[in-house]
């Protein structure tokens, strides 16, 4: 059962086209310090939310392997390396690492791109929480950001990184910079009277507060029509693109959540395309047929600009993004086979990397005044049926990787692909892109929002989840550097601050066709001026708690613009450069050297008798402000704020996710 299926088609208004020219918000754009959301021109889809059938073009959409990089994808780095080189000098030089030439470095190095530093940002998962602490982190990085740029700061850092992942929340985050022609967070923060993005204080159940334009039920009415339009076309729908219109109305500053916006329609705007921003990446997870835990085994997929697929060698294999739900069969459209557009809507994508949010969605829409009695109908049948259904899946159908790897893929036979939430295998930082050797990463800063601890702090359970797959033949290869328990993350700190992983490259044996793996800079969310704790399943946020989780993830990124270690900047800066210097033979600076001393891990891990509070049981783990005692606001209330402040259904909520990842 879908609920589509339970909704009375009657009584909804018919999705109409908007690909000839949906209205968007027309605003005034300053580039340099951005305080306004330019809203993208070009909704892409050829029919509202709903995909359409349309000609194929001259050369056929085929599925290819992932054997190599795609031509778009290296076409787009030949245009994005050589761009980051003034940025990465900018942020170097403001660094100004002792005794090293760093403009003089990366001039020599920038005419062999394969020398240039490499950088990759990873934002986790995490709900609202980690949509927040990452724009902080953005935010720092971002030389656009007011301030960003001044002593302590890290600003430049997003300008002179080649690839931007996302999972989950910290999907929500990426999609909604590249929704809204890669803007600025203080944009998106700011926002506008007439916009309801980032406006997180009207929770998504209650819809936009926007006055004369909308209430609730209207609201909803628009959404299930949008989602009505997809099923009429001829496509299955399930929760997660009911997820995915509803909070697209917070992420997308467009009419109605911009219905037309696609995945790939980021491939045209105009700063993609002339690669004068990362390339941006979601990441999902497979539900094989029949499977019934989603393990480290799970094949990882990932969407991209140009395509979505899998580096894994269960999958192996890429399909253009733009024709997902073409006549795919065994990597070819056949003769008289149908292309496809608009199944990629950018809604639907982020929906899928966050799909364990369906089961929120069902337990919240049923006890909301204004809902209309038609949809609470439908969600509550949907949730009584939903060990069987499975609707907390995202369904791609038809499967574009049918009849593709056989001896591999266990979707091979499936007229589906059924994806979930990236973050279901516990890793739930997006690395799986960043470290494939074909990409050649540098180095990862790895923002990681996760709610490992009773009270909803990380304890590296993330990373080393990663680590724990790569010993694996899933792994296909790719390596990645050592990373201890979580009780050695407690016990050291190592969750509480900056620790960077991988620093020696001699640590790892290589063969001759194999390069290290990148160096992580694992940065943790921890109170620095804020209790940035909350609840991953807290549906809404006063403006001043969005600001201050914002703020604190800024701080986090900045060390409090180095009020707690002035040296920050300049062990940025040498992490950016740690394996562009191994490569070349080039001798480590002493002020580099300092900094690996205090940030590398150095192999230790905490003794088993140790005191430490891991969140499971026993004393609990509460980490103390790091920075003034934190803020006034009303983020401050308490170290257990991801608790006292959840409200009675999150206890339900928990046990209805722990049976729907059982499925």
């Amino acid at each position: 059962m879908r609920l589509s299926d339970l909704l009375p088609l009657a009584l909804l208004p018919h999705c109409t086209s908007a690909a000839a020219g949906e209205p968007v918000i027309k605003r005034t754009a300053v580039r340099n310090d951005d305080v306004t959301i330019s809203a993208r021109a070009r909704p892409d889809a050829p029919d509202g939310y709903a995909p359409a059938v349309v000609p194929c073009p001259q050369d056929k959409p085929t599925i290819r392997s992932a054997s190599s990089l795609s031509k778009s994808e290296s076409d787009w780095l030949a245009k994005r390396r050589p761009l980051t080189v003034e940025p990465m000098i900018q942020l170097l030089k403001r660094a100004n690492i002792e005794g090293f030439d760093a403009e003089a470095y990366i001039n020599r190095v920038a005419d062999d791109v394969k020398d240039l530093p490499n950088i990759g940002i990873a934002v986790s998962g995490g709900g609202y929480r980690a949509l927040m602490n990452g724009a902080g982190f953005i935010a720092a990085a971002d030389s656009r950001t007011p301030g960003s740029t001044d002593k302590g700061g890290i600003g430049g850092l997003l300008q002179a990184s080649t690839y931007l992942s996302g999972l989950s929340g910290g999907g929500w985050l990426v999609s909604s910079i590249y929704a809204n022609n890669f803007t600025t967070v203080t944009a998106l923060r700011d926002g506008s009277e007439d916009s309801s993005v980032w406006k997180f204080d009207s929770s998504i159940f209650t819809g936009p507060d926007l006055p004369g334009i909308l209430d609730t039920a209207r609201y909803w009415a628009k959404v299930a029509s949008q989602v009505a339009s997809k099923k009429d076309a001829g496509f299955e729908t399930s929760i997660t693109d009911y997820w995915g219109r509803a909070l697209s109305w917070q992420l997308i500053d467009a009419p109605d959540g911009g219905p037309s916006y696609t995945f790939s329609s980021i491939a045209d705007d105009d700063d993609f395309s002339n690669a004068r921003t990362p390339f941006p990446i979601l990441v999902a997870d497979e539900r094989a047929p029949g499977q019934k835990i989603i393990s480290l085994n799970a094949t990882v997929f990932e969407f991209n600009p140009y395509e979505m697929g899998s580096w894994d060698p269960t999958t192996f294999g890429f399909a253009p993004i733009r024709y997902l739900a073409s006549n795919f069969s065994a990597g070819v459209v056949p003769r008289d086979g149908n292309c496809v557009r608009g199944f990629d809507s950018i809604s639907y994508i982020f929906g899928t990397s966050s799909s364990l949010f369906n089961a929120f969605l069902l337990q919240n829409i049923t006890s909301v005044d204004g809902v209309p009695d038609f949809l609470v109908d439908a969600a509550t049948a949907v949730l009584e049926g939903i060990s069987a259904e499975e609707n907390d899946i995202a369904q791609y159908v038809p499967n574009p990787f049918l009849g593709w790897n056989r001896q591999a893929n266990p979707a091979a036979e499936s007229d589906s692909l059924d994806l979930v939430d990236g973050g279901m295998d516990l890793q739930n930082i997006p690395l799986h892109p960043l470290i494939q050797p074909l990409r050649a990463v540098d180095v990862i800063f790895a923002v990681d929002s996760s709610a490992d601890t009773t009270y909803s702090w990380p304890n590296g359970t993330a990373m080393r989840a990663s680590y724990d797959r790569s010993h694996g033949d899933i792994a296909n290869g790719t390596l990645f550097p050592p990373v201890p328990d979580d009780r050695t993350f407690i016990a050291h700190g190592l969750n509480n601050r900056p620790t960077f992983f991988g620093c020696d490259v001699d640590n790892f044996t290589l063969s001759s066709s194999s390069t290290a793996p990148p160096l992580i800079v694992y940065l943790p969310n921890a109170p620095y001026t804020a209790w940035s704790n909350v609840t991953t399943f807290t549906p809404s946020y006063s403006l001043a708690e969005r600001n201050a989780i914002i703020r604190n993830g800024y701080n986090a990124a900045t060390q409090g613009n180095g009020t707690l270690d002035e040296q920050w900047p300049v062990c940025v800066a040498c992490a950016v450069l740690s394996r562009s210097l191994a490569r070349t033979g080039t001798a480590v600076p002493d002020a580099c050297r300092a900094c690996f001393d205090r940030y590398c891990w150095n192999g230790t891990v905490a003794d088993a008798t140790a005191n430490v509070a891991s969140g499971a049981g026993g004393e609990e783990y509460q980490p103390t402000f790091k920075i003034d005692n934190g803020s006034d606001d009303d983020t401050s209330a308490g170290a257990k704020v991801a608790l006292a402040g959840s409200p009675a259904w999150a206890a339900l909520f928990v046990g209805l996710v722990a049976a729907v990842v059982m499925l």
